[in-house]
């Protein structure tokens, strides 16, 4: 059987292991204030090409999404998205709980579309009445998006264009970004992200961590008393250090970037696979996340031979997505 129901089955990879076993009787300050943080910090901000980026290690990507946006929005604001953007759909309403609708935009293979969004800004300040509406005050997108999608360089230069110009910050999920980083048809590096994006995170979770997100604000751009919003929002880890030396781990020796990249080399297996066997694909993309569609019979056979999510029903067929990950091995069966 091969389990691809999701990328964050597992545990964590064993260097983290080790490294926990190591040091798990060194006596250390709380809340990340002490040096395994601030090396991870650095190893960050070296990989982004920013030495100024302000980091903070955060539990989880629900807690990472509801807390920034809560931090850099007004209480007037909403934050724009697209229809399938995980905050629209998969985050229980953990955004609208913080106070802040999610505005959204239609989808193109769950992105957004730059001349979209400049409509829609448009019509916003072009409408009389707009200040008896939310406005909209900051832009999210998923690099991979929730489809397994990836942005183009020249499509985030687009976007980041269009919140310049109306003072909004945009914000990329990174819940997956290191298979969006090592995807063999991307042109966007971390750097460009850095250089892009207001704040953006990298996901551990989903890539080789126990738990834990890094969130990063370019050219030191944090919010006001940020790690106390964090804080009010259940997301500060009292055992700072268990993130700070996960992501230690993760940036040394290239270990993120080099799991995410055999995440995508088996992602390759199993594209391969699935047309071996006759299967139809729904969305077939350049991540980890591969969607194929399937009647009942169909569905009842792949169930012996591997694990997948549920995506979303097409009248009687299915549509089921299989997902690689950093410990995946999948084998030709």
């Amino acid at each position: 059987m091969q389990y691809l129901t999701c990328d964050y089955m597992n545990g964590a990879h064993p260097e983290i292991l080790k490294r926990m076993t190591e040091e798990n009787f060194q006596a250390r300050s709380g809340y990340g204030e002490d040096e395994v943080c601030r090396r991870a910090k650095e190893k960050i901000r070296e990989a982004c090409g920013d030495p100024s980026a302000d980091i903070y290690f955060l539990v989880g990507g629900t807690q990472t999404n509801s807390t920034v946006i809560a931090a850099m929005l007004e209480s007037y604001e909403g934050v724009v998205a697209a229809e399938t953007g995980h905050i629209a759909q998969h985050e229980s309403g953990a955004v609208e709980y913080t106070g802040h609708k999610v505005l959204t935009l239609p989808q193109h293979y769950g992105k957004i579309d730059a001349g979209e969004l400049a409509a829609y800004m448009e019509n916003f300040y072009g409408d009389a009445n707009h200040e008896h509406m939310v406005f909209p005050g900051m832009v999210y997108i998923s690099h991979p998006t929730e489809y397994g999608t990836l942005y183009t360089k020249t499509e985030l230069t687009a976007i980041a264009d269009i919140c310049r110009q109306y003072d909004m910050p945009l914000f990329l999920d990174g819940a997956r970004l290191g298979y969006g980083l090592m995807s063999f048809d991307t042109d966007l590096t971390l750097r460009d992200i850095t250089a892009l994006c207001d704040v953006f995170y990298i996901g551990g979770t989903k890539v080789g961590a126990l738990f834990g997100e890094a969130v990063v604000f370019p050219r030191h751009g944090a919010p006001k008393h940020f790690m106390t919003i964090v804080k009010q929002h259940g997301a500060l880890l009292a055992k700072g250090w268990l993130l700070g030396l996960q992501f230690d781990t993760l940036f040394t020796d290239d270990l993120y970037f080099r799991i995410s990249r055999h995440a995508i080399e088996e992602a390759e297996k199993v594209k391969a696979w699935v047309r071996k066997n006759g299967y139809r694909f729904w969305l077939e993309t350049p991540t980890n996340q591969q969607f194929i569609i399937v009647d009942p019979e169909e569905k009842a056979r792949l169930s012996e031979q591997v694990t997948f999510d549920f995506w979303e029903q097409c009248g009687e067929e299915t549509v089921v997505r299989l997902a690689t990950a950093w410990y995946t091995e999948f084998s030709d069966m």
